[in-house]
This record gives C-alpha cells, sequence and structure tokens, in this order.
C-alpha cells in the first residue's frame, strides 16, 4: 500500500531558536518541544523530568468525596463490598489495583469480572443477582457503568449501592449511584479529562489514602499496573498519564507485582520496557484471558501474592495468548482469502466480511488487521446468540460512529467510538446492511482519509545523530499517542554492504548519507525493496531512532517506516 508522507507543521522558529539556545540543544529537538507546547526553559524541565508531585489532588474531581464517605461508611458497618470491572486489560487492572489495595486494610472485600459470552461489556444484571445473593452491599465499578442507568436502577431496587469509576463519554442522563467518577461528566472540573479506567482507580486509592492518613507509598506501588492499562487502552500519554506512565514504567521495570514479573519471565523479554512492549507484549496476554476464556485468571495473576502463583496464573493466560494467536492467525487468512479473491470486495470502500465460526474473542483483532492493510472502514461479523455479532474500525478521521447510525434501522445494537465499534444484527439482514454501510461510507469519506499516513517531524541529516542527541530524544519518553515516537525523514542516503531479507517478510541494512557514521537499520515487511536498493541506487528513508541491544552491547538503530527511491 502506497502510503504519503505528510511533515509536521513547522513550530514558530523565534520559539525554537530561543529554546534550543537556552536548553543547549538542537534546533529539531527544540522544535519537537515546542510543537508539544513547551516553550520556555522551566516548562521544558517539568517536561523531561516527570513529577509524581504533579499530580492532581483526586477531591478536585466530582463525587469523590462522596465515594471515600460511602467506602469508609463501608468498613465502619463491616458491610462487603465487589470491585467489578471490564474484561479487557484497564478492566482487570482497575480490578486488581482497587482489590489489592483494600484487602491490605479490609478483609470483607471480593472482585467481579463479567463474561465476554454470557454477559457482555459493562454492568450486567448477573453481577448485581450475584451481589444481592452474597450480602454485598457495596459495589465499586471500575472502566465501565457510565450508561448503565436501568442497571444502577435495578441495584438500587435491591438496595445495593454503586460507586462508578468510568473515563468513556457519559450520556445525558447519569446513572443514580452514590458517586459517579469521570472526569468526562460535564459537570466535572477536574483538570485532566484523559485518564484510563485504572487511572481513576488509582485517584480513588489516592483520595482514600490521603483521607485516611495513609502513606502515598501504600498508593505509588499499584504504578506498574497504571501503566499497563494506559498503554494498553491507547490513551493520550499528555499531562497526568505522563507523569503516571513514566513512574509506572519505572516501577514495571525495577520492582513490578509478582504477577507482571511472572509474565514478563513468560513473554521472554529481558530488556527494558516501553510503552509499545507493553501494547505488544503484557497487553495482548492479559487481554488473552477474556477473549477465549475468563478474565478472572487475568486478575488472579495481577493479585498473585506469591511467586508460584503468579507463575501458575502466568502459565494459564500465556496458553490463552498461543490459542488466541491461533485463532487470529486462521480468521485473519481467511478473511483475507476471501478479499483478495472477491472483485467486488476488493474495489469497495468497506470491508465487511462474516463467518459463523469464526472466534467471537478475536474478531476485533482481525478488524484491525484488516483495516491496516487494506486501509478502509472494516466490520468482521461471526454468528453469536442466534445474531451476528461484529467488531468495527475506522481509519483517521472518519467518524464510523457516525456511519453505523445511518445504518442502526437494520442493527439490534451498536455501541463504540469514532474508531471503533460493537455491533450485532439478524442474518437476514446482512446483505441489505453490508450494502447500505458501504453507500454510507462511499458518499462520506475522502480519499485522503482512504489514504494512510506517516508523521513525519522533520527532515534530518544523518550526522546529526550522535550520543548527545539521542540522549535528549529518550526524554521525550514515554512515547505514545499525542506524544509519538517522532518519525524522521532522510534523503540521499546510500547503501552499505547488501541488503539482507531476515525474519518473515523484514530488511536489514546497513546506510550512510554524506559521508556521516554507518547506521544499522530494520525495516519491518519492506524486504520487497531489498533487490532495488541491492543496484546502488540512492533512497530515502523515513523512521524511528532507538536502541539496539546484540550480545549486550547497547548501539543506535533506525526503524524504517517507508522507503522511496527515484
Amino acid at each position: 500500500m502506497i502510503k504519503s508522507w505528510v511533515q509536521a507543521v513547522e513550530a514558530n522558529p523565534k520559539n525554537v531558536n530561543l529554546l534550543a539556545q537556552s536548553l543547549g540543544i538542537n534546533p529539531i529537538l527544540a522544535a519537537m518541544l515546542v510543537q508539544r507546547g513547551v516553550t520556555t526553559f522551566d516548562e521544558a524541565n517539568a517536561f523531561f523530568n516527570p513529577d509524581i508531585a504533579q499530580l492532581h489532588p483526586p477531591f478536585l474531581m466530582k463525587d469523590m468525596d462522596k465515594a471515600i464517605a460511602r467506602i469508609q461508611k463501608a468498613i465502619e458497618k463491616q458491610q462487603h463490598i465487589l470491585v467489578y470491572g471490564d474484561y479487557d486489560v484497564d478492566g482487570t487492572t482497575s480490578v486488581a489495583l482497587v482489590y489489592s489495595f483494600f484487602k491490605e486494610i479490609y478483609p470483607h472485600i471480593s472482585y467481579y469480572i463479567p463474561n465476554r459470552y454470557t454477559e457482555g461489556y459493562g454492568i450486567s444484571t448477573q453481577g448485581i443477582d450475584y451481589a444481592n445473593q452474597n450480602n454485598i452491599s457495596l459495589i465499586i465499578a471500575l472502566d465501565c457503568g457510565i450508561k448503565s442507568v436501568d442497571k444502577i436502577d435495578y441495584a438500587n431496587s435491591l438496595n445495593i449501592d454503586f460507586i462508578i469509576c468510568d473515563h468513556h463519554l457519559p450520556s445525558p442522563t447519569l446513572p443514580d449511584a452514590i458517586a459517579v467518577l469521570d472526569p468526562k461528566r460535564p459537570d466535572c472540573t477536574y483538570p485532566y479529562k484523559e485518564l484510563s479506567g485504572c487511572g481513576i482507580g488509582f485517584k480513588l486509592i489516592e483520595a482514600f489514602a490521603d483521607k485516611s492518613g495513609l502513606p502515598f507509598a501504600s498508593v505509588q506501588q499499584y504504578l506498574d499496573l497504571v501503566v499497563v492499562s494506559i498503554a494498553s487502552d491507547i490513551v493520550p500519554i499528555t499531562g497526568e498519564n505522563r507523569i503516571l506512565a513514566h513512574w509506572g514504567l519505572k516501577k514495571l521495570n525495577q520492582n513490578p507485582c509478582k504477577g507482571l514479573k511472572a509474565l514478563i519471565a513468560i513473554s521472554g523479554r529481558g530488556d527494558v520496557f516501553t510503552i509499545t512492549d507493553i501494547v505488544f507484549s503484557l497487553g495482548p496476554r492479559i487481554n488473552a484471558a477474556g477473549r477465549i476464556d475468563d478474565a478472572k485468571n487475568a486478575v488472579k495473576l495481577l493479585i498473585a501474592h506469591n511467586h508460584e502463583n503468579a507463575e501458575d496464573a502466568g502459565f494459564i493466560i500465556n496458553t490463552k495468548n498461543t490459542e488466541r494467536k491461533a485463532h487470529d492467525a486462521d480468521i485473519t487468512q481467511q478473511a483475507l482469502f476471501m478479499i483478495d479473491n472477491s472483485p467486488e470486495l476488493i474495489n469497495r470502500k468497506t470491508t465487511v466480511v462474516y463467518h459463523p465460526n469464526w472466534h467471537k474473542g478475536v474478531i476485533g483483532i482481525v478488524a484491525s488487521r484488516l483495516t491496516e492493510k487494506y486501509y478502509r472502514p472494516t466490520i468482521v461479523l461471526t454468528q453469536s446468540n442466534g445474531v451476528l455479532a461484529g467488531s468495527a474500525r475506522s481509519v483517521k478521521d472518519f467518524d464510523l460512529y457516525a456511519a453505523l447510525e445511518s445504518c442502526s434501522h437494520l442493527l439490534e445494537q451498536f455501541g463504540g467510538h469514532q474508531y471503533a465499534a460493537g455491533l450485532t444484527l439478524k442474518e437476514e439482514n446482512l446483505a441489505v446492511f453490508t450494502q447500505q454501510f458501504e453507500n454510507v461510507v462511499a458518499h462520506t469519506i475522502t480519499k485522503e482519509q482512504l489514504t494512510q499516513k506517516i508523521n513525519i517531524q522533520s527532515p534530518l541529516n544523518l550526522n546529526e545523530i550522535d550520543g548527545k542527541f539521542y540522549r535528549i530524544l529518550q526524554r521525550f519518553e514515554p512515547f505514545g499517542p499525542q506524544n509519538m515516537a517522532p518519525v524522521f525523514i532522510s534523503t540521499n542516503v546510500k547503501l552499505y554492504g547488501q541488503a539482507l531479507i531476515v525474519g518473515n517478510n523484514h530488511l536489514k541494512i546497513n546506510v550512510n548519507q554524506h559521508n556521516s557514521a554507518i547506521f544499522s537499520c530494520i525495516g519491518f515487511n519492506l524486504a520487497h525493496y531489498a533487490e532495488a536498493i541491492n543496484t546502488g541506487i540512492n533512497f530515502d528513508i523515513c523512521y524511528t531512532i532507538e536502541s539496539n541491544v546484540w550480545k549486550n552491547k547497547i548501539s543506535i538503530q533506525l526503524n524504517i517506516k517507508a522507503i522511496r527511491t527515484y
């Protein structure tokens, strides 16, 4: 697929020069700071040194005082508390964090994760019935509940109180809970709006510790769970999330909880974990528990108190992840075959594929893979409980939710946001829905939205990349949404030696430019360029800069995202 190379808007040259001089850094790095809203020496110092003391006071969050008062009442009256959370990474880390914190100080507490297949997302009637049957008076719901108006009404009818800790957009009517903690509430003035679900849970225990006179260390010890949620839920790594992620990575790399330590060992990774490593190594394993079997296994792992329990839970989760990968590979291969062998599907502005036997737990992953390959709005469907259940994914800047809303008369239900959604429909409506969805998208999507873009920070000469440049670049981490690892472009580079094809379809080369040092490069899925550049032609590369560890030696490596030949 041809990708468009788009260079970032140039930062104000005056601000860049002043900042470069005051910090004594390369103007390209100063421009990166300015583009992130950093224009003074003090702001740069704060950016480069995320301070845990700069976290916002938790009681600034609407209803936090009510939440803490209700938890204190439950403890005083020896009422049983149930910690309830979603079955994905954000939900299970949230439950593990809140459950582990309160279990240290209060014995009458348990947790509950709904089953993806029998209960579905969010607060379930079954979960409330479980609480009622087990004499539970208070439920703390994490990473869900903001739209569960009817379920909370049902709980109220049974005299079960709810504290909702959510980070999703609320509906106009809020649930009638004791407390609703969500910075996205219109009436909530909390300064930072983009916390993960686990981040909201962290603010809850931070507030309780503050009110109860407990040391901050009793809360800070759970930041490794918070960073796993931040990375896996793909929330912006800005503001308070950046501080939480920075300190969470320190905890994860230096002294992770027993469960994450076991999972790191199982993953086979021995080096320092980054946000990207969590996304591709830890997150999928935790997610696999709920996709293939029961997400309670993920919580068991994350709350493990000894090495043996952690190893046992980690083994179960890793086994489920292996199953998940097998389902993922098989379904992806089948879907690709369907599309590539159907001229009708190839020439559309959308992808809608269906097979009754596909595993419901992985169709979202497959939808993401198909979107990446064909770069158009995609829906993958399977059969579930007498209807077709699907996961939908979108491309940048196209509102998938609005397109589904235009087809809502053909759907049983749907929900989600601009870039990802879930839906169900009757099988007899599939053909009409597929065509309607295609028509809506074809009339609203632009050519630019159907072209994948590589956002380039700036041109860079290879001779500018030295130890100091890279050390300062590393201080921009942790990288993630709204603070992505910068992509640079270098033109007219030359191959040094031979281009090699390694792994499945990857390109390994060495390059230099204008008598610069020689840089080792890896280009994933770029092996098709080997023949052309082995002829000795000059070419352009866009890339990120990273560390490469080989035989205990660390060197700078360029991770090539795209190549342009002349």
